[in-house]
């Protein structure tokens, strides 16, 4: 039966940013869907950890700043899952930071910093995560780019740089890891009512355009990305690769 295809039963999946907004959602999502979740974030995961066991799913909180995490340290984390919860299957790589400095003034720090969360970690965890998924047979891993993976922005230099590589990245490592039964696919969430956009909705005459742009009228929220992660994690996606799916309310079709 196809529903059956969803059934995230047996699996263990990683998701960082996992304390909050988008990606406290998408493991929430993948718990309904019966996984175990490990997740990372830089708060005491008291909330998801609770939400997560409250489904009768285990979930191990794993507190850590991308910030500061070498490849090492990444590599130790994906060994820490495996020691504890005994497999991973599905990865999300949901953490970010954002900067917001017009172009002339952006400082070097404001740039690494950037880079060092939503692009770098990105890579070395995704790598240390498939080593493990080559020997289990196969994996998913689903990244979380932008609408500035396909447009300019302003202000946002950094973050578009490293949105923009992502979604490259996607599609390099679904071309080499496709062989492995690694699906690697992306998700692009439109305009999400996150503190990470908190600047803009507060900004009247800004939220006022992006909203004028979005058929669907409105903000979304962290549940529209429920079904898509759900989606990709699971054998219903298992011919998709190297795919980025906008949920966006239609922002890209305007």
């Amino acid at each position: 039966m196809i529903l059956d295809q969803f059934n995230l039963e047996g699996r263990v999946a990683l998701v960082t940013g996992a304390g909050r907004g988008l990606g406290q959602a998408m493991a929430l999502a993948l718990a309904e869907a019966g996984a175990d979740v490990a997740g990372l974030d830089r708060s005491d995961g008291a909330a998801t950890t609770e939400a997560v066991q409250a489904l009768d799913r285990r979930y191990y909180h794993l507190s850590v700043d991308l910030l500061q995490a070498g490849v090492a340290d990444l590599t130790a984390i994906v060994d820490q899952i495996t020691a504890t919860l005994g497999r991973l299957d599905i990865l999300v790589n949901n953490a970010g930071i954002i900067r917001r400095t017009p172009a002339l003034e952006f400082t070097e720090a404001d740039w690494d910093d950037v880079q060092q969360v939503n692009l770098k970690t990105v890579f070395f965890l995704s790598q240390a995560a498939a080593k493990v998924m080559v020997q289990q047979g196969g994996g998913k891993i689903i990244n979380i780019v932008s609408m500035l993976s396909f447009q300019g922005g302003v202000t946002v230099p950094s973050y578009t740089s490293a949105k923009s590589g992502l979604a490259g990245l996607t599609r390099a490592l679904a071309n080499e890891w496709a062989g492995y039964n690694i699906n690697v696919n992306a998700i692009a969430p439109g305009y999400m009512a996150t503190d990470n956009t908190a600047a803009l909705q507060a900004d009247e005459q800004r939220s006022a355009s992006i909203l004028s742009r979005i058929p669907a009228g409105r903000w979304g929220t962290p549940e529209d990305l429920k079904g898509v992660a759900v989606f990709l994690a699971s054998d219903a996606a298992r011919y998709m690769q190297g795919a980025i799916v906008p949920v966006d309310g239609g922002w890209l079709s305007r």
